[in-house]
């Protein structure tokens, strides 16, 4: 991704977008901050510090994407990146962790425009309760087969097609 981003200069499509957090991707800082839980030296204040960034960027998700948000920007970090300079504040990479868990299934996992692509299937099945449609004709059956009549979406999608045209997709 930053490969991309550099060779052509992508910029985000908006501040805090959807996957995004200060212009960046969520799930680099998710995982980067689940590596430092616990780390005995490193603590969040520590992406203020060139010197940690130096060292630990390459073994550390979080510290390395801060440290290319670092290289492509100019200002400073609270200028920029204002929730991440804020996010450093907080003490404990747990606390950082469990925040961006919460975010990660506001911002991305319950919004119905991103997961309405998601493709649930027989490795990652769809865990919710049953399906409500408009006039509150609510109910819940087997999908096994593909989806009846009656639950196949009204809102536009790639893949809202009947079950009947449906195209099998080579990871299906």
């Amino acid at each position: 991704m930053r490969s991309l981003q550099l060779t052509y200069w992508l910029e985000p499509a908006g501040s805090h977008g959807v996957w995004g957090l200060d212009d960046y991707h969520i799930l680099p800082f998710l995982f980067g901050a689940s590596q430092l839980v616990g780390h005995p030296h490193i603590r969040p204040k520590s992406i203020h510090q060139k010197d940690y960034l130096d060292g630990f960027a390459n073994d550390y998700l979080y510290l390395g994407c801060i440290k290319f948000i670092n290289s492509v920007k100019t200002a400073s970090l609270a200028w920029h990146s204002p929730m991440l300079n804020d996010i450093s504040g907080v003490k404990t990479w747990q606390k950082i962790n469990e925040g961006m868990i919460k975010m990660y299934k506001g911002e991305v996992l319950g919004k119905l425009p991103i997961m309405q692509h998601f493709l649930f299937g027989k490795y990652l099945p769809f865990q919710g309760e049953g399906l409500s449609h408009e006039d509150d004709h609510s109910h819940a059956h087997s999908h096994e087969k593909g989806l009846p009549d009656c639950c196949i979406s009204n809102i536009p999608s790639a893949f809202a097609i009947r079950p009947k045209e449906a195209i099998r997709m080579p990871f299906d």
